[in-house]
């Protein structure tokens, strides 16, 4: 019998963990309940109400935190429509491991924006009886936008990392119905990261909704004209901007709790105000091209230096061309299994030179095009009769 000894605010615990084999008049046919094994806790009769109200509810807690640190994270994806009901257990989403080595550590972005995202998901991790008390679901809103290559999706995958939670990659192109929709989320979990990627690009959810009143009155006509049964299945058949309000922000969103809800774009302009506002997408995260400090961290990660005489240009360059996170990361990449230091962020600079002549170059083409539309302005359609 193994003997441990916890302290608990003072007062000893001990627990001993013992095994049991069954009576000889028991028969039983699996080898694993030929035994059981069982924890005794023993205590001072007078900690009796420590150990019920205080002790036991601490030691299961701290269970669960261990299970869900060691617990493999996973990455969920929706099952085709077809292989609903073929799968065992008829669920709508299938997964695989998730083992994406991105953190916050090794993002590159500036550390002050970093700091205030990290803050924001302790809070919310930590914010159930918050959110109860101001009677609010358990859920937050990110939206975030920038150009390509400034590592949205890496983002994501650090959030994950940081937070010990599954993600549920939702591509909207898949979904028919709102109620499928519906579906989808009931049977996500908590302690999730639910991701629609370029939400722009997913379905027919962005622009003002005044450029559709025309397309809405062609499609009502055709609706009239249609059966009323072929009607409710036009109206079944597809995933509208309601749904997916409903989807983040509606009664629905309230099943479960502990859930993140993540859309990424490169274009937040093309993106309706109603599917961004605050309390849908709560907090709006800029992924922007590099500047110097995010440099420093991909200098770091990839060459294992924070400090050379190149920096300054470095520095200087960025200020002046807008490149990508990603692009910054390829020129830093080595070539060879030796890290050439040196040669990496001479690439680096050489690139920055490149684009930086490659927008004044087209500054230039943009200046002369400018003067050739003014001259055709300027010009008196008589005069030129007259030279004719």
């Amino acid at each position: 019998m193994a003997l441990a000894v916890d302290d608990h605010e003072g007062v000893a615990m001990w627990w001993r963990k013992t095994k049991a084999l069954p009576r000889a008049n028991v028969i039983t046919w699996s080898p694993r309940n030929a035994e059981r094994r069982s924890y005794h806790l023993t205590f001072h009769r007078r900690h009796r109400a420590l150990v019920e109200n205080a002790y036991l509810p601490h030691v299961l807690a701290e269970g669960r935190a261990v299970t869900v640190r060691n617990r493999q994270r996973r990455l969920f994806t929706k099952n085709p429509a077809a292989d609903w009901a073929a799968s065992e257990d008829g669920r709508a989403w299938s997964h695989v491991k998730l083992d994406h080595p991105s953190t916050f550590a090794t993002l590159a972005m500036d550390p002050a924006r970093k700091q205030e995202i990290l803050d924001d998901l302790d809070m919310f991790r930590d914010g159930k009886d918050y959110y109860a008390s101001v009677g609010k679901a358990w859920k937050r809103g990110y939206l975030l936008f920038g150009p390509p290559g400034t590592g949205k999706s890496t983002m994501i995958a650090a959030m994950a990392n940081f937070l010990d939670y599954d993600v549920y990659d939702l591509e909207l192109t898949a979904v028919k119905s709102n109620i499928e929709l519906r579906r989808l989320f009931i049977e996500t979990t908590g302690k999730s990261i639910i991701v629609i990627e370029d939400i722009d690009c997913s379905i027919d959810l962005t622009g003002k909704r005044k450029r559709k009143k025309k397309k809405a009155k062609t499609s009502e006509k055709k609706k009239k004209m249609m059966p009323p049964w072929e009607r409710d299945d036009e109206e079944e058949k597809k995933v509208t901007l309601s749904g997916v309000l409903n989807f983040i922000d509606g009664l629905w969103s309230a099943c479960g709790g502990e859930r993140i809800i993540v859309f990424t774009t490169n274009h937040k302009e093309k993106l309706d105000p109603a599917l961004i506002r605050r309390g849908r997408m709560d907090v709006h995260v800029e992924m922007s091209y590099c500047c110097f400090e995010a440099f420093k961290v991909l200098a770091k990660n990839y060459l294992g230096v924070e400090q050379h005489e190149v920096f300054d240009e470095i520095r200087r360059l960025l200020g002046e061309v807008e490149m990508s996170p990603a692009d910054v990361a390829e020129n830093l990449m080595p070539r060879s299994k030796r890290k050439d230091v040196n040669g990496c962020l001479e690439r680096l600079v050489k690139a920055l030179h490149e684009a930086k002549l490659a927008v004044g170059a087209g500054k230039a083409v943009q200046e002369i095009d400018d003067e050739d539309s003014d001259s055709d302005c300027d010009s008196d359609p008589k005069e030129e009769e007259d030279k004719q």
